[in-house]
């Protein structure tokens, strides 16, 4: 026998026993494949229908909570937008008026200054007609001054800049205002300027 037909040989046999182990490892497999499917039993259609059930009803809760969460938050953003409307409405007018205050403040000092003549009288007069109408104006936004002097000291709406002994009145009382202080509605726009009894 030549080598070549040896070498062919040993070829076709090599294959045939690579064909055997093959069919034995399918065999080994599909073995283990029926021995797990009689492991675990069929469902039954009752209980698969039990099965889907549970998982829809699950889902089902899962929706109703997403929808809730949602349906809260709308509700917080709906009255969070509602309260800032109200806000902006109720001091629509604050920058208007925090910027007027100086204005009052310098009417207040020109009606303060004594008229010795006939014309400067007549001025004053006119000041002090522009001046009304300027506060009815403010009082009408709901801009209304804080009360001070002879007030007890209050640091939410009182600035105190001086101290003064004065045994005539009890400690912490606003002896004398040196600048008038605003609110609007219940918002401080400035506090009063004081002199306090110490």
């Amino acid at each position: 026998m030549s080598k070549s037909n040896e070498f062919e040989q040993a070829v076709e046999e090599n294959t045939v026993v690579e064909e055997q182990l093959n069919e034995q490892e399918e065999n080994v497999v599909d073995a283990d494949t029926v021995e797990a499917e009689e492991a675990t039993p069929e469902l039954t259609v009752e209980e698969q229908h039990q099965a889907e059930i549970a998982a829809l009803e699950q889902k089902l809760g899962e929706s109703e909570s997403r929808f809730l969460r949602l349906r809260a938050d709308f509700d917080n953003l709906k009255r969070r937008t509602q309260t800032e409307r109200i806000a902006q409405e109720k001091y629509r007018a604050q920058n208007l008026l925090t910027d007027l205050l100086p204005v009052l403040d310098n009417f207040e000092r020109a009606l303060q200054v004594e008229a010795t003549t006939e014309d400067a009288e007549s001025m004053k007069t006119g000041i002090e007609m522009v001046y009304r109408s300027l506060i009815e104006a403010t009082t009408k936004e709901g801009l209304e001054p804080v009360a001070s002097e002879g007030e007890a000291f209050d640091p939410n709406i009182h600035h105190a800049v001086m101290q003064e002994q004065d045994d005539s009145k009890e400690q912490g009382i606003v002896l004398q205002e040196l600048q008038k202080g605003y609110k609007l509605k219940d918002r401080i726009l400035r506090p009063a300027m004081v002199k306090v009894n110490e």
